[in-house]
């Protein structure tokens, strides 16, 4: 009997090694080292500053590396950068439409631009929505030109989708309708994403993946199952003598924090996500 060959294990959606993006005086992205997975969400979560966008424009392209390396299921982003934008649907800060002209042009031209584009997909998206293929771009909402852009990041087909804060300026049903649509696609299973956000709130329910970046560089990451497991939490005034203590952090009406590596139920108790991120967070502004 012939046994089929094994498949080779999936490149990584984004890895990185000692990758460093610099700007003149400032260091955007320091020595990151980074390695996430294929499959579901991936929050991208840190302050403002932290080099979540720049991390994510040096994958589809816009921004070189000064040092270190960058690839995309196994695409080098510089080298080759038609190749990665292949791959890739990408949704920036501020929906990049034309103003003056109707949705239905901006699927018209993404398929131009990408004969892949599923045209009757996005349609179909949008009007799900409510969004008239008619409708000018200007003329729609903060949170339907959002929704217009993620439709046509998706209608790319593009195994490989990246929100860059894509809820910043959106207000709360919005926001809630947005990740209704991203937490859709990921079920689907034809698409991994990486999704940037400074409130890790927005995007709690969708994530499966936490990568937490402060200054550049990687605080935090692994899975959220392992996120919750793996830490325990102290309240105010208990001792942290001899344990595994990542940072102290604010709680809530003025208490102090310890967040600590343990799955010993006996210490503390258990964190929510936000208090682990929070954790990793204050440990990042630590004086080094």
């Amino acid at each position: 009997m012939v046994m089929a060959a094994a498949r080779p294990p999936a490149a990584p959606v984004l890895e990185t090694r000692e990758l460093t993006k610099r700007y003149r005086r400032t260091v955007a992205v320091r020595s990151l080292t980074v390695s996430i997975p294929v499959g579901g969400t991936t929050a991208l979560l840190g302050p403002n500053g932290a080099g979540k966008s720049t991390l994510l424009k040096l994958c589809v392209g816009f921004e070189r590396p000064t040092t270190g390396t960058l690839s995309v299921l196994g695409i080098d982003p510089v080298r080759h950068r038609k190749d990665a934008l292949q791959q890739i649907g990408y949704v920036p800060q501020a929906p990049s439409l034309y103003r003056d002209m109707p949705i239905e042009a901006h699927l018209r031209l993404s398929r131009a631009l990408r004969p892949r584009f599923d045209v009757p997909y996005a349609r179909n998206r949008l009007a799900a929505l409510g969004i008239a293929p008619t409708a000018v771009a200007g003329q729609l909402s903060g949170g339907q030109q959002a929704q217009v852009a993620l439709a046509i990041a998706l209608g790319t087909r593009a195994p490989v989708l990246l929100l860059d804060e894509p809820l910043a300026s959106l207000d709360p049903l919005a926001r809630r309708e947005f990740l209704d649509v991203v937490a859709d696609a990921a079920r689907g299973g034809d698409v991994s994403i990486v999704l940037s956000s400074h409130v890790l709130s927005e995007i709690e329910e969708v994530a499966d993946r936490l990568l937490v970046l402060g200054e550049g560089q990687v605080l935090f990451q692994g899975t959220v199952a392992d996120s919750l497991a793996h830490h325990r939490v102290l309240e105010d005034g208990a001792n942290a003598d001899g344990l595994d203590v990542v940072a102290t952090f604010p709680g809530r009406r003025g208490a102090r924090h310890v967040l600590v590596r343990s799955e010993d139920p006996a210490i503390g108790r258990a964190g929510s996500l936000e208090e682990v991120v929070v954790g990793y967070l204050a440990l990042g502004r630590r004086p080094s």
